[in-house]
């Protein structure tokens, strides 16, 4: 059963969401988030965005919807945890594992896994998606932070989308890159014709990815992106975008691509601001063997 809470807003001033998330004691800002950018707030009968400035007299209608009905069961999976403390870890995901439960995969993922190994993980985004701060796609390996507290996810969270933190990619991609480096500036939208694929359009949301070449071969180029904003799919958008799709991607690579363990592509570093220490925290993943191995062998060709 859906809620519905209604207030006028009284001499305070600053982001719509960090409002909300100071009233809404116990809900996290990162879930508040989450419910604007589905359309369930309105302020003066209006859908805004997050960092919509709210203004003295704003009259806000946010409706929270019912949770979605999926059981999450904890359940004893490998883990590559390659740090933890009592704020939160750094997981090396596998190529294949999905990272939250959804209707097509309620079982095997990361928090399924994470539910069995940790005590406590923060209330995420939502009832499926306890201590995920940001995903990676299912059949993309490498690294991704978890957050063990609210705390601790709200300002990983920021880092996010204050675009500081470091993310970094290695990609297999189709063709050989003639220059050294470059900026794919595109914004990335949802297609009509299928809503589970994204491209580049007008109107889009803007994502920006930069990237280098690491080595050539013959018909394939091995690149290290990094992203300035975090779209879904957007590394395999604008590879396709530019004529060089990732190697192995089923979704927007050609028929024709290498067989292997899905697509040639590993989040190897990630850095961030420890959100209760300050340090500054650096994490790099190896490639997994499948694709060290698919290298060694184009070398060899």
């Amino acid at each position: 059963m859906t809620e519905k809470i209604v207030f006028n807003i009284d001499g305070q001033t600053g982001r719509i969401d960090k409002i909300l998330a100071d009233f809404m004691t116990g809900t996290s800002r990162s879930q508040i988030q989450a419910w604007i950018k589905d359309g369930n707030l309105m302020v003066n009968d209006k859908a805004v965005k997050s960092n919509y400035k709210v203004q003295d007299g704003d009259l806000l209608e946010l409706t929270i919807p019912e949770p979605e009905q999926i059981n999450v069961t904890p359940e004893d999976i490998d883990l590559d945890v390659i740090y933890e403390d009592d704020a939160l870890l750094v997981v090396n995901k596998p190529s294949g594992m999905v990272v939250h439960p959804s209707k097509g995969h309620l079982s095997g993922t990361l928090v399924n896994g994470l539910l069995f190994h940790v005590n406590s993980l923060s209330d995420g985004t939502a009832n499926i998606r306890p201590g995920i701060v940001h995903r990676i796609d299912m059949d993309t390996s490498g690294l991704l932070v978890v957050a063990k507290t609210n705390e601790a996810h709200q300002k990983l969270a920021e880092q996010l989308e204050n675009h500081t933190m470091e993310r970094a990619y290695l990609a297999l991609v189709h063709g050989v890159i003639p220059h050294e480096d470059g900026t794919i500036d595109a914004p990335i939208a949802r297609m009509m014709i299928d809503r589970k694929k994204r491209t580049v359009a007008d109107g889009g949301k803007k994502a920006v990815t930069h990237f280098e070449v690491i080595e050539r071969f013959r018909d394939f180029t091995l690149l290290k992106l990094r992203l300035e904003t975090g779209r879904t799919h957007q590394i395999r958008v604008h590879m396709k975008y530019i004529g060089h799709p990732v190697a192995g991607d089923p979704m927007y690579g050609p028929a024709e691509t290498l067989s292997g363990h899905g697509q040639y592509l590993h989040a190897a570093t990630l850095g961030f601001i420890h959100p209760t220490t300050g340090e500054k925290m650096h994490f790099e993943a190896p490639l997994p063997d499948f694709y060290s191995e698919k290298l060694a062998e184009l070398r060899k060709n």
